[in-house]
């Protein structure tokens, strides 16, 4: 699970460039390399000032052959958590669970439990886009007010193995500027969605997180 502050509103607008990430290219065997394995996290201002941007990116470091037979799981929900209120539950929720080639999106709802069960909230606005096919141009769609996407991306994840080996063997006390990409050419699977701020409370702070979560 990944988690983190966005600001909206004034605060947001007041700061040139704002930008969130949480990482995380390291979990436990039973999900790493898998299709629920939550590898970054973004939020972030639109180009539109008016909306904000969630990226949830799975399987990580995925090899431009692998990337070509990887696809999204039907029995996996990605799950972007929004609380409004600061007391770190959910107040909104944005779903995302694949079915035959296409992403469907649910929301922004008020979710019918918070916590770790999560059942797929189709009271909320049902949007849908075709999952984008690894070398095609990337197929967004509006719908409901949002922005959706979900495909192969290339991996933003940016890390110089070899300098750090260097650093934990003492033979180096920091990284180069400009480093090396190890991981360069690998790719992640990804979802986005851009939500009006006016859908998620408009101004002020909120907490967001996302989830996958497994069909029981």
């Amino acid at each position: 699970m990944k988690k983190m502050k966005v600001l909206l509103g004034i605060g947001a607008v007041a700061v040139a460039g704002f930008f969130m990430v949480a990482a995380d290219h390291i979990d436990a065997p039973a999900v790493q390399g898998g299709t629920s394995d939550i590898t970054d996290f973004y939020a972030f201002q639109g180009q539109d000032t008016n909306n904000v941007v969630f990226v949830a990116n799975v399987q990580g470091l995925l090899s431009p052959s692998a990337t070509a037979d990887a696809s999204f799981d039907e029995n996996v929900l990605i799950e972007i958590n929004i609380d409004t209120t600061g007391d770190n539950v959910e107040d909104l929720v944005i779903q995302a669970i694949p079915r035959d080639g296409k992403m469907y999106f649910f929301g922004p709802v008020s979710p019918g439990t918070a916590g770790l069960n999560s059942s797929i909230e189709t009271s909320g606005a049902q949007s849908v886009v075709d999952i984008t096919p690894y070398g095609s141009q990337a197929i967004v769609k509006n719908s409901n007010g949002l922005k959706i996407f979900a495909g192969p991306r290339d991996d933003p994840f940016f890390m110089d193995f070899a300098q750090f080996g260097e650093i934990l063997a003492g033979n180096a006390t920091g990284f180069n500027n400009p480093g090396s990409d190890t991981f360069a050419g690998s790719n992640v699977m990804s979802i986005v969605v851009e939500v009006p701020k006016s859908f998620i409370g408009g101004s002020g702070t909120v907490n967001t997180w996302v989830e996958s979560k497994r069909k029981q």
